[in-house]
């Protein structure tokens, strides 16, 4: 368990009376798994918690166990609510030194377990960005942090994935979500959700008018619609045969875009890409002639496309 998660789940705990699992899960922001295995390594370390099972249950830290944090300004209270960024993203959001002055204060808690064995937040360590992957340019996240606070509607001149020219548009912000070592804008653009990388994001402005959201819509609630929109596409399969030895490089590249993959002929691999589009095929254009695209028939005909696209550029 991370320092970042240890406070984040002892606030959760003695926010409320009785917390079910669930709950738990949600607040910290990890699977349900996680926080039992947490919850196990809290009551091993001494922490008093009492955690009954079934229908009516839920997991109770006694008041001995509570972390005292009283002795925080609001400030360091809010970043230790900040869960889930590592100490690069705090440094682009303008949040480290506050985050070290409130675990500073508090890191008396931790505590050794009774074995006297070493915490795991001195063994674990956690680097969320994503590998094979340049740091991203673009607007820094603190930049917007103020602005963002003030719950006004932004005017931003942004550029999409596919246009090559920036534009100018009005939306109406919830917030900033980091995700896979990048930095997005989760707003209402024309009354619909999106997210926008700030790497794409050159200028933007405030307005005098208060950002409209729609009710009932959350920071928490639109982020998560989003990326599961993504991570679950309603989309085109992309087959494609891939060399063995790239299977690996492959995985990592790709993800859980990867859906499947099963072993073929002469050293092969047969393989399933999910995307959103046809135009996603381009996500095996790393791989060179390592990879053969089989189907779909519009998938094929789109990397012939790009293949000659390519040559034309390079002839």
């Amino acid at each position: 368990m991370t320092p970042d998660r240890f406070f984040s789940l002892l606030l959760a705990l003695q926010s409320r009376q009785t917390s079910t699992t669930a709950d738990l899960a949600a607040q910290v922001g990890v699977s349900v798994r996680t926080v039992l295995r947490d919850l196990r390594w809290l009551q091993e370390a001494g922490f008093p918690l009492v955690i009954r099972r079934g229908r009516l249950g839920g997991v109770t830290l006694l008041p001995s166990g509570l972390l005292d944090t009283s002795h925080l300004t609001p400030d360091e209270r809010d970043h230790l609510a900040l869960y889930g960024l590592d100490d690069v993203q705090r440094e682009q959001l303008g949040a480290a030194s506050g985050t070290r002055r409130a675990l500073r204060k508090v890191r008396g808690a931790l505590r050794r377990s009774r074995s006297d064995a070493l915490p795991l937040s001195a063994i674990v360590t956690t680097d969320n960005r994503p590998w094979f992957s340049p740091d991203a340019e673009g607007l820094p996240p603190a930049a917007l942090a103020g602005d963002l606070r003030r719950g006004v509607r932004l005017r931003i001149r942004y550029r999409r994935a596919e246009d090559t020219e920036a534009t100018w548009r009005v939306v109406d912000p919830y917030g900033l979500l980091a995700k896979a070592g990048r930095w997005y804008l989760v707003a209402d653009s024309a009354g619909r959700p999106r997210l926008h990388a700030l790497e794409r994001l050159t200028e933007w402005e405030p307005m005098r008018a208060a950002r409209r959201l729609r009710p009932g819509m959350t920071l928490e609630g639109v982020a998560a619609e989003l990326t599961a929109r993504w991570e679950n596409p309603e989309a085109v399969q992309i087959r494609a045969e891939l060399d063995a030895r790239q299977l690996d490089r492959a995985r990592r590249i790709l993800g859980r875009r990867l859906s499947r993959w099963e072993c073929g002929g002469a050293g092969r691999v047969c393989m399933t890409v999910t995307g959103r589009s046809v135009e996603d095929v381009r996500m095996l254009l790393p791989f060179g002639d390592s990879v053969t695209v089989t189907g779909p028939v519009e998938a094929r005909e789109h990397i012939r496309h790009l293949a000659a696209q390519t040559l034309r550029q390079h002839s």
